[in-house]
């Protein structure tokens, strides 16, 4: 089997989870700079067979889209450009953030390490990866 990519999508950093081959175990892969992401995805599927992107779709409490959802449409149509092959699917990414935030503390991270928003990221991809494992 291939593996599944997640993504949760920031303005300045993108953090990136993965599974394994048999897509059952999500873990955190990096996290890239926004601006490198489309590189760093090319890279990537090239060296490994990936056959589908979870990419986070922030939602506001109502169930409106959120402010940054026209950044993430504009990244969707450069990734669709680049790499047609590997279809996307879209996971509800609310509370994220600060499930991975409070899954540091609990893993026992110091203060100064939680601060680290990079892990944060990669943290929250690999929440919204497991969401999307667990519901399909």
């Amino acid at each position: 089997m291939a593996r599944i990519l997640a993504i949760d999508y920031g303005l300045k950093r993108t953090g990136i989870a993965i599974t394994d081959e048999l897509q059952i175990i999500a873990s955190g892969l990096t996290t890239v700079p926004t601006e490198s992401l489309i590189d760093f995805l090319k890279d990537y599927t090239t060296k490994e067979h990936v056959s589908q992107f979870v990419i986070g779709k922030p939602k506001q409490m109502n169930n409106t889209d959120s402010e940054s959802e026209h950044l993430i449409i504009s990244f969707l149509n450069k990734l669709k450009k680049e790499i047609p092959s590997i279809p996307v699917e879209r996971v509800d990414e609310r509370f994220t953030s600060k499930m991975a935030f409070q899954t540091m503390i609990d893993s026992g991270l110091k203060k100064k390490q939680r601060r680290n928003k990079g892990l944060v990221d990669e943290i929250s991809a690999t929440i919204i990866l497991q969401s999307y494992l667990y519901n399909k």
